[in-house]
């Protein structure tokens, strides 16, 4: 699925209008929450899972911890 979405202002911030097809194929709808991930190809939007956002959390939390040697071994 392919869609081109427009940005629209709403208040002070900018908001994006899913149309009802991504809210079908997300399996999400109004007043849910959706997470919005870095990937190597762009950017990625799923539907938000709370064990997927505590292992997140952990990751970040390792991931500065251990920058360092996590760069050293990734050379």
């Amino acid at each position: 699925m392919v869609l081109e979405l427009k940005l629209r202002k709403v208040g002070n911030s900018v908001g994006l209008v899913l149309p009802k097809e991504a809210l079908a194929h997300l399996k999400v709808e109004e007043g849910d929450t959706v997470t919005l991930t870095e990937s190597q190809d762009g950017m990625r939007l799923t539907a938000s899972n709370p064990e997927f956002a505590k292992t997140m959390a952990v990751f970040e939390s390792l991931n500065r911890r251990y920058r360092n040697t996590l760069r050293e071994l990734a050379k």
